[in-house]
């Protein structure tokens, strides 16, 4: 898959998600593009956008983008908090389908 991890994740997460190409919004050179642009660009060239941003399901109407997002909610959008969700981002990206949006949650602590 081609995956887009936005600008407010660790662009390192991609190297959590081997078998994969992951690309930064920074690399891509679209650092501060509204969402609706960004999507927009996104899905001419990715498969899955990677997000922190609970809100944009609600701000954006997602199901127009040719392409599927993840949502990672973790306590924060550090690396040491949306780390441990990769595992389950990993499972969710061998069946996931462009227009399906997935919310990941905080893994519990045992």
């Amino acid at each position: 898959m081609r995956i887009l991890v936005d600008e407010y994740l660790d662009w390192r997460l991609g190297r959590l998600l081997v078998d994969h190409h992951c690309v930064s919004v920074r690399a891509m050179g679209w650092t501060g593009l509204t969402n609706g642009y960004l999507l927009q660009q996104a899905e001419q060239h990715f498969d899955v956008f990677l997000t922190g941003d609970s809100n944009l399901i609600f701000q954006q109407n997602l199901a127009r983008f040719d392409l599927a997002v993840i949502v990672l909610e973790a306590k924060s959008t550090k690396l040491r908090d949306t780390a441990p969700l990769m595992p389950e981002v990993l499972r969710i990206l061998i069946t996931i389908q462009s227009g399906e949006i997935v919310l990941i949650g905080p893994v519990d602590e045992l």
